[in-house]
């Protein structure tokens, strides 16, 4: 029998009926399960959003998200044997929704923003009905496509001397706005309380970013059939996932971007021991699963480091970000707003990559659009 850990779909972390989970990085959190190398377990997890977006037409709900809940996580999981230098290895054996549609969205200026938001600064919202492995939205028309379902969020227990290290680094860019720093009123440590929560709670890391120990790297490869190699930097590993994905386009430009869901995922899990060093890793690496979606034709655009007439030099960044301009102003030649344009960037399975970053002074990024997700030919005529 393979040990499951549920949750009640739509209800927020800090009110489930059983303590499953965290929203903060620290290793003082009490696991909420232990397992050998060598078993599997599943680990039912929350949205994004912590439950906060309605399925329904009105992006009220996405325009004052409260972000400091963002990313109730199912774990610590414990696992027996693993020690401080070990690699944990974690295999996806499977990994679905719970409840039948998702979301994805822009978050307002006001609120975060996302990637493109000088040129999207206002909330929109998108509901997506999940038919199987394929997914469709009333809210952007014409458009049928197979998910790649993954975890946005993944990965070990930093130790204590990692929680300080990254507090200290990320302080200068958090004071300019630029970082999530710890926030106690809404952090959820699992079952620490008392004087242990508070002083925890004080420096608990955002799950935000992705670190050292793997976190919220978005990388939608990793999906079913997939192994990963954890470095483990606590005794036990402390493994945490959530922040389950239907489907994503590569960067998840609108932060509120892939198609967000309640979702199971079915793990295997082993130990290296002394993996570390062995291979000298520092930070996770991983194995893609067999079972991406084919596409025939792409259509891609390219973008330079060239904007509103400055030229950057070799920033990627900028790049990028005029590839996905280029194809949104494109897509709204066949009916689509630049919202909706948008959110199917962050949203489809798009592949996005560095052409060139050593051809002075331009770099040059793409991104590719499956043509098979339309309903219409979008190609020139």
């Amino acid at each position: 029998m393979v040990q499951r850990l549920t949750i009640k779909p739509g209800v927020p972390l800090s009110e489930q009926p059983n303590v499953i989970g965290m929203n903060r990085w620290h290793p003082s959190i009490p696991p909420v399960a232990s397992i050998k190398p060598g078993e599997e377990i599943i680990l039912e997890t929350l949205d994004f959003l912590d439950g906060q977006i309605a399925n329904d037409d009105n992006p009220e709900d996405v325009r004052k998200v409260d972000l400091t809940r963002a990313h109730p996580l199912t774990g610590p999981i414990y696992v027996e044997g693993a020690e401080v230098g070990d690699l944990l290895v974690v295999d996806i054996l499977d990994i679905g929704y719970i409840t039948p549609f998702g979301f994805s969205g822009i978050f307002s200026k006001e609120n975060g923003g996302g990637f493109l938001t000088d040129y999207f600064p206002d909330a929109a919202k998108a509901i997506w009905d999940f038919h199987g492995i394929y997914t469709t939205s009333r809210h952007i028309p014409g458009v049928r496509f197979p998910g790649l379902t993954h975890p946005g969020l993944i990965g070990t227990m930093p130790s204590i001397e990692m929680v300080h290290e990254w507090n200290r680094r990320e302080a200068p860019l958090a004071a300019e706005g630029k970082a999530k720093p710890p926030y106690p009123p809404t952090a959820f440590l699992g079952g620490l309380k008392g004087d242990s929560f508070d002083q925890a709670a004080k420096e608990a890391c955002r799950t935000v970013p992705p670190r050292e120990h793997g976190g919220n790297t978005d990388i939608k490869n990793i999906s079913i059939g997939s192994r990963i190699f954890f470095p483990v930097f606590v005794k036990g590993a402390l493994f945490a996932m959530g922040d389950l994905h239907f489907s994503q386009g590569d960067g998840e430009i609108s932060f509120c971007g892939a198609i967000e869901m309640d979702g199971y995922s079915h793990l295997h899990f082993d130990v290296i021991k002394g993996g570390m060093k062995k291979y000298n890793l520092k930070q996770p690496i991983f194995v893609p699963g067999p079972n991406d979606p084919h596409f025939e034709k792409w259509l891609i655009f390219e973008g330079i480091s060239v904007e509103d007439g400055v030229n950057y030099y070799l920033d990627a960044t900028v790049a990028y970000r005029r590839a996905c301009m280029n194809a949104i102003e494109y897509l709204q030649n066949f009916g689509y707003t630049g919202e909706q344009a948008y959110m199917l960037l962050t949203a489809a399975p798009v592949e996005g990559r560095i052409g060139g970053i050593v051809d002075i002074p331009n770099c040059a990024c793409t991104v590719a659009i499956p043509t098979g997700i339309f309903d219409q030919n979008i190609l020139p005529t």
